[in-house]
């Protein structure tokens, strides 16, 4: 019998086509029942199509449901993937907005900081009354795969409160893990052109790793080539690579105080840790302009709403087009479809996943959720014994996941007092502002966002009467240290242009220009 997979948020258009094709690459998965739900009509639609289009187009037994009813879409799924983004792109300018006239520079702020601390609030009622209509409607021991972020305050909530299985699951380490690959064949070939004679290649297969922490703060403490353990020779040829010694400084600065090299971005590690983001006059001494995820103020907001407008204009001429071929070659990283396939077919996986600890590393408490190595096969989701993380990588994480269970507590509770614990145990955010501040800007968070938040009930008009009896303290510009200007359509389409317009002697690039 076809397994069923049910998609919640649906509508994130190149991460659900993504999925499903992955998936589908599996020869005993190509019968899978999908069933897309989401609250925009118009997104499902849209996805819907392209999903539609796709199948049709290679030939496959898969069939497709839409609907906006989230309890209907889940009836019987083996599999739920959430991929939600609660309050939709409104909700992330206002995350990082309102900290901004704080001082608070984020170039992500949906993991940690103040940012990803209200994102989890408006998360965990919804991921609450996910996980009741699963227990309740879907299939029995179905499992949820959680793709949204804050990614370890999700998956807390819904293991410790939605009592449904939840694997929390991100693309860091396998990004990284690349990372590591291109630094060693640089140091084995001792600055020899890819061209020269006796010129080594290292491929990302021959390098293995074990990676542990928590969700994009999880460390390589292990990384084996030709038999030895590299990790000592790491900050040699991350400061030596032509590339990351310019977009990585953060991660590079991180490696060499600590002795281990991160999962995250540049711009997303920033952010988690009081030392890199303080003080604006010094942010751009920290990250590259060249990317968003290299750390640019608000950076990962410009882009999704630039990606959210731009799918809109294009989405005519890609329902044009040709349906995507589904092959084992276009399969993706994303941990999912092996996951999924390793349960229903017994083939072993290895990946690293976001899963309550309960002793896996030691040196971290049992109650959180830590990112480490898993395997998958027919018996299950099995989760090998780290031990101990190294002392000052621990240390680092401890930090965070305190910040995780005071903002986890918050939202269950509906508690301001846990709500504001949370901000201020928060590294960026009180390495920038005040107890005082810090109140008054979780005040201003809470009521601009009330919406999304229907713990705070009956906490919202406090919060509104203290503001308006306070001096206001937010009284910054939010430009930001380094925030760029979010395109049009019309200047996407130009650089666009621009960028595949062959220059005198040089042949044109192809795609659209980055940031």
């Amino acid at each position: 019998m076809a397994i069923k997979v049910a998609f919640i948020g649906a509508g994130s258009v190149g991460f659900t086509r993504r999925l499903v094709h992955d998936i589908l690459t599996v020869p005993e998965l190509q019968d899978t029942q999908f069933s897309f739900m989401d609250i925009s009509r118009r997104n499902l639609d849209m996805v819907y199509k392209l999903c539609e289009k796709d199948i049709r187009a290679n030939k496959l037994p898969a069939t497709l449901a839409r609907t906006t009813d989230r309890r209907a879409a889940l009836a019987d799924a083996d599999y739920v993937i959430n991929c939600t983004r609660i309050g939709g792109l409104e909700a992330f300018t206002l995350d990082i907005d309102i900290p901004l006239k704080y001082g608070v520079d984020q170039c992500v702020g949906d993991t940690l900081c103040a940012g990803g601390i209200m994102y989890g609030q408006r998360n965990i009622p919804c991921i609450l009354d996910f996980c009741r209509d699963i227990r309740e409607v879907a299939a029995e021991d179905a499992l949820l795969l959680n793709y949204a972020n804050p990614n370890a305050m999700n998956t807390w909530a819904a293991n410790e409160y939605g009592d449904v299985p939840t694997l929390g699951l991100c693309h860091g380490v396998q990004g990284g893990h690349q990372q590591l690959a291109q630094v060693i064949e640089l140091l084995v070939n001792k600055g020899k052109k890819p061209s020269s004679r006796g010129y080594k290649p290292v491929r990302v297969e021959d390098v293995d790793i074990v990676c542990a922490g928590i969700n994009h703060q999880t460390w390589y403490i292990q990384v084996i080539y030709d038999g030895q353990d590299w990790c000592d020779r790491l900050l040699e040829g991350f400061q030596a690579h032509p590339e990351y010694s310019r977009t990585e400084k953060v991660r590079i600065d991180m490696l060499k105080r600590f002795g281990y090299y991160s999962t995250e971005s540049n711009g997303h590690l920033s952010e988690y840790v009081p030392w890199y983001r303080k003080r604006p006059g010094d942010i751009r001494r920290w990250i590259d302009m060249s990317s968003w995820i290299h750390g640019e103020t608000g950076g990962y907001l410009r882009v999704c709403t630039e990606g959210r407008n731009w799918f809109a204009s294009d989405y005519p001429a890609w329902l044009e087009k040709a349906g995507s071929p589904i092959t084992a070659e276009s399969r993706s990283i994303e941990h999912a479809s092996y996951i999924i396939e390793g349960l229903e077919t017994g083939r072993v996986y290895r990946g690293h996943f976001n899963v309550m600890n309960d002793g896996c590393i030691a040196n971290l408490p049992d109650e959180c959720v830590v990112e480490v190595p898993g395997y998958v096969d027919r018996n299950g989701v099995n989760i090998p014994q780290v031990g101990d993380l190294p002392l000052g990588c621990a240390a680092v994480c401890d930090v965070s996941i305190n910040v995780q269970r005071l903002a986890v507590e918050a939202a269950v509770q509906g508690d301001v007092m846990l709500l504001k614990q949370a901000m201020m145990m928060d590294p960026l955010v009180g390495a920038v502002c005040d107890p005082e501040e810090i109140s008054q800007m979780t005040d201003a968070m809470l009521v601009a966002e009330a919406r999304w938040l229907p713990q705070y009930a009956a906490e919202i008009p406090a919060a509104r009467k203290r503001l308006r009896a306070a001096k206001p303290l937010g009284v910054r510009g939010t430009r930001g240290a380094a925030r760029k200007t979010t395109r049009t359509v019309a200047q996407m389409k130009r650089d666009r242009k621009q960028t595949a317009r062959p220059s005198k002697g040089k042949a044109a690039k192809k795609g659209p220009s980055k940031g």
